[in-house]
């Protein structure tokens, strides 16, 4: 077994052993495999399985129930015993008193004993694909085993009930909505844990669901239920697998890899031991080596599917910072202190960067660029709500464990202030619960130095205060400003360059850079573009005048107060003075900014 999942055992064994609760909701992981070692070596099992190899011998008569399929015992031994104990519970005579009776009254104690234990046998069966039956047999079998007569317990053994797929059983609704058959079990269960008998005795319930938020809220929210979160494999996990998936006595396998087990072990962070093992299935089917390239894309497609491709995105940007024109300060600023940040140690790493500036200013471009400089996991976080009622919660909890398991991944969220919601009176509970655990997990000292967000919006005013404290994307709000100076002349001798015979001359430059004034990054790509069309259709180069002509006759959209409003909030919501046009910015500029802002507002402009 592995540190990880020992570790989650473990806690659930000091829960029930401490009498903290009788009631436990296994929740995360749910779909991989597990290790359990014994005598005969290292084996893989399905949680339900190895739960169960790992309780065997706890003390506990384990009883399992799946949706479809009968209530089970472990040991046909165990299930005799509570067998016996049920015909005595259901008659309220002890062993002593029912010989007595079978002999006073043989006939009628015979058909009473036949028709209880058929009683039991029936609700074993009875309860394949009828979860209600089953569920009202499993609290009743629980009152059997605590109940005593003078001579003692029923049963004598403690039940460990374990009830699979649990979100299936007590579905996930307001009560008024669910079916009379999803009501009663809900009701069933909410009075089974909750019941003072059932919590102080000794009997234990495991249910098993992916995530808490799938359970009806009525079972979910009892005090009585406590959660156990199982974690996805870490690298240690994956490189065992890899291991005994190799050595197995019973099927060697010869694998190819580009390098070392470790490194094998290491790419393929993200995957669950599941999708690890189709994995190198396929690679020894087929004898292909398996290369870099091919791990990262079955990566990719796990996580991708885990997920849904509406959710996340891995980004591959294809340029880089060299690729970008201007911005000389700030590309400065990126590599000498922002790129290293990202690649440091956990105590001094950036827990992310909040990127903010008017809209067409080349945010994107250029941390695109920025992304396409590291060597790590690019995710794009495109949508994490959902339109199903509570799948939001699920899928952050899954992108949660994702997250988890990669060894340094970045973040990119584009539009941040649309994708991440406030925390006020007026926003949808489910866009406050979001957020609060979005601004939970940026500052989680777990994840410090290994996951970094990057949010990019041109509104940074309305993220949410709690995401831009320090600790969080606080620690660094980087302004994207409109190019100014020789940033503004790269920009103009890029737009021109392409349709051009000659370089500009001072004059012609000079000419240019005044029908460019207020001119946005997205811009200066537009008027290149279409020149470039014009240089196209004409079948050669443009002369300067007829390049005139065509800058002349473009009209800038109205939206200059917009972009106004939006840079001056870039440039209030910095935290870096050397990104600032003007390092030396006194108070009453400051001010100045903030004046503007309020007369703005007034005007409607947000």
């Amino acid at each position: 077994m592995t540190a990880k999942a020992q570790e989650f055992m473990k806690q659930a064994g000091r829960m029930l052993n401490a009498g903290q609760a009788r009631t436990l909701l296994f929740s995360g992981n749910m779909y991989d495999i597990f290790r359990h070692s014994d005598e005969k070596g290292d084996a893989y099992h399905t949680l339900a399985d190895f739960i169960v190899q790992q309780w065997r011998d706890s003390g506990h008569t384990l009883v399992i129930y799946e949706i479809n399929g009968p209530v089970r015992f472990i040991d046909s031994k165990e299930k005799e015993l509570a067998r016996a104990a049920w015909l005595q519970w259901r008659t309220g005579y002890d062993e002593h008193d029912l010989a007595i009776s079978k002999m006073l009254q043989p006939r009628q104690v015979k058909e009473a004993t036949e028709s209880y234990l058929k009683d039991f046998d029936d609700h074993l069966l009875g309860a394949v694909g009828n979860p209600t039956v089953a569920l009202e047999f499993l609290r009743q079998l629980c009152l059997c085993s605590r109940s005593s007569t003078p001579g003692g317990p029923l049963f004598g053994r403690k039940l460990l009930v374990l009830i699979e797929a649990a979100d299936l059983i007590l579905p996930l609704g307001d009560i008024a909505t669910l079916s009379d058959s999803d009501r009663h079990r809900v009701c069933v269960c909410h009075d089974w844990f909750s019941d003072p008998g059932f919590v102080s005795g000794n009997d234990s319930v495991i249910l098993l669901t992916e995530s808490r938020s799938m359970l009806n809220a009525r079972v979910a929210q009892l005090p009585h239920v406590l959660e156990v979160a199982i974690p996805a494999p870490d690298s240690a996990a994956r490189l065992h697998f890899l291991q005994w998936f190799k050595n197995r006595p019973q099927a060697k396998v010869k694998l190819e890899h580009w390098s070392t087990e470790e490194a094998l072990a290491e790419a393929t962070a993200g995957l669950t031991l599941q999708a690890l093992q189709q994995l190198l299935k396929g690679a020894a089917h087929s004898g292909a080596k398996l290369d870099r390239e091919l791990v990262i894309k079955k990566v990719e497609e796990h996580i991708c599917s885990q997920l849904s491709e509406d959710m996340i995105e891995f980004k591959k940007p294809q340029h880089h910072l060299e690729d970008t024109v201007g911005f000389t300060t700030l590309k400065k600023f990126l590599r000498e202190e922002f790129i290293p940040r990202l690649r440091a140690p956990e105590d001094y790493a950036l827990p992310g960067a909040a990127v903010c500036g008017p809209i067409g200013g080349g945010k994107t471009f250029i941390f695109e660029a920025v992304a396409a400089e590291l060597d790590m996991v690019v995710l794009v976080l495109k949508n994490i709500r959902s339109q199903w009622f509570g799948q939001t919660d699920v899928l952050f909890e899954r992108l949660r464990r994702v997250l988890a398991a990669l060894s340094k991944v970045l973040i990119f969220v584009d539009e941040a202030d649309t994708q991440f919601g406030g925390i006020g009176p007026d926003t949808h509970e489910t866009e406050r619960r979001l957020t609060g655990k979005i601004q939970a997990m940026m500052s989680d000292p777990q994840l410090r130095g290994r996951v970094i967000w990057l949010l990019m919006t041109a509104r940074i005013h309305h993220l949410s205060p709690d995401i831009r404290r320090p600790g969080r994307v606080g620690d660094l709000i980087i302004p994207v400003l409109d190019p100014e100076g020789a940033d503004r002349l790269e920009f103009i001798q890029w737009m021109v360059k392409p349709v051009l015979e000659a370089p500009l001359d001072d004059k012609q430059q000079a000419e240019l850079d005044r029908l460019t004034q207020k001119f946005s990054s997205a811009s200066f790509a537009a008027i290149r573009s279409e020149l470039k069309a014009h240089k196209s259709i004409g079948g050669g180069p443009l002369p300067f005048e007829r390049v005139r002509a065509i800058m002349h006759d473009h009209i800038p959209p109205a939206i200059e107060g917009t972009r106004r409003y939006q840079t001056l909030q870039a440039l209030v919501n910095c935290t870096r003075r050397s990104l600032l046009p003007n390092p030396a910015v006194s108070d009453e500029e400051r001010k100045e900014w903030h004046a503007e802002l309020a007369r703005l507002e007034s005007e409607g402009i947000r």
